[in-house]
């Protein structure tokens, strides 16, 4: 039997990413050994790639930015983020990160 989230309960979703810090563009799309390619044109200096990296990715998952969190990899190119938002919104953040993920 599974339980129906009510309305209002918030999910999370765990996605790995990999920044690339310095790109000609911004861009969310890919993978790369399971994890999501976040292109930035930010430099890896000061945590300014992480931030923009965080900003692309709700903006791609169509979520507020204070929705995406930094689990782990302050400091390294590759990222855990945690995604909470609404439980009625989770299938279709989940669509939307399978599609970004293929690419």
């Amino acid at each position: 039997m599974t339980a129906t989230p009510r309305r209002g309960e918030l999910t999370s979703l765990r996605v790995e990413i990999e920044v690339r810090p310095g790109s000609l563009r911004t861009a969310v799309g890919g993978s790369r050994d399971q994890a999501l390619l976040v292109r930035v044109v930010e430099p890896a200096h000061g945590g300014a790639a992480t931030a923009a990296a965080l900003v692309s990715l709700a903006k791609a998952l169509g979520v507020p930015r204070s929705s995406v969190g930094l689990v782990r990899g302050r400091t390294v190119r590759r990222k855990l983020v945690e995604i909470t938002i609404d439980a009625d919104a989770a299938p279709s953040v989940a669509g939307r990160l399978a599609q970004l993920l293929a690419g």
